[in-house]
């Protein structure tokens, strides 16, 4: 069985490439996927695992431990193990780490590309800890002349994230932060949202990230009925997650109001109409990501 260590695996990938694949996976028969997950709070435990016809089985174990932030410590970890296609046998282990950094960004930037419009020049990050990091080389790579504002709830840290990465500057005022887009990115582990819709204006694209439980949301209501919204799964999102879950539970939105996700690639359903609507796409991120992701790593670690 091989190994695949961060540093050696990431050497060999591409943002855009990632992408590519990202979609010809999505050409495949739909993945069968099964998450289980186990809540201590404020921690979570999950265990999720797919099988793709041609791209073979993933298994992926995390655990997540927000307080981990103020012991310095990473608040996510876990392994993934990708099994053959034609025997089941263990094929890889590839570092944890890697693929949810290259999964998790590349996600939203497959939606961004497909999404935002093409000539945005100003993104806007929320939250400036290791996935703020992530989403910038990944946007990067998208829009190579684009310049960034970083906002946190803990300003030292985005004036710090501010000096580490150019032609980006760090913004204490969220409603400014937001205003002042093309794009806009958030990955915080917000419960209570925090991006408001009646900021956004023509135009932007929002990007969410920090969601993934059920008691989980960071736009409000407003941001939803203003925008179309897509997914990158209906099957990981619609009820699973607090940003749609609980709006839908409160006949705010319908589960018929999410306009597509990544399975619909092969239509004209996942783009943006004019440049003047407001995209808003849910960063999911299912195990049958986590699967195309391992692969493409796997395929370019071995060439």
């Amino acid at each position: 069985m091989k190994t695949v260590g961060f540093d050696e695996g990431e050497a060999k990938l591409d943002w855009i490439g990632l992408t590519d694949a990202l979609i010809a996976g999505h050409k495949l028969s739909r993945a069968d996927m099964g998450d289980m997950f186990l809540y201590r709070t404020p921690d979570t435990g999950l265990v999720r695992g797919a099988v793709i016809d041609g791209l073979g089985f993933l298994v992926k174990t995390a655990t997540i431990f927000p307080e981990n932030t103020a012991k310095e410590l990473p608040t996510v970890n876990g392994s993934v193990l990708l099994f053959d296609d034609a025997a089941g046998l263990p094929e890889a282990m590839i570092d944890f780490h890697l693929v949810t950094k290259w999964k998790t960004a590349g996600d939203s930037l497959l939606g961004a590309r497909l999404l935002a419009r093409p000539d945005s020049r100003k993104i806007t990050i929320l939250g400036a800890g290791t996935q703020g990091a992530n989403l910038w080389s990944a946007y990067r790579a998208l829009f190579p002349d684009a310049e960034f504002t970083i906002w946190n709830r803990t300003f030292h840290k985005a004036e710090a994230f501010a000096k580490t990465y150019a032609n980006t500057r760090a913004e204490s005022d969220l409603e400014t932060a937001i205003r002042g887009a093309d794009i806009i990115t958030s990955a915080t582990m917000s419960s209570e949202p925090m991006i408001k819709g009646a900021w956004l204006s023509a135009g932007q694209h929002l990007d969410l990230i920090g969601a993934y439980r059920p008691d989980m949301r960071e736009a409000d209501d407003e941001a939803l009925t203003r925008a179309r919204i897509f997914v990158d799964s209906r099957d990981t999102t619609i009820d699973h997650i607090g940003e749609l879950k609980d709006p839908i539970a409160r006949g705010v939105i319908k589960p018929q109001d999410i306009v597509a996700d990544f399975y619909d690639l092969g239509s004209d359903s996942f783009s943006r109409q004019n440049n003047d609507e407001i995209t808003l796409f849910k960063n999911g991120g299912g195990a049958h990501l986590d699967l195309m992701t391992s692969r493409y790593i796997l395929n370019q670690w071995s060439s």
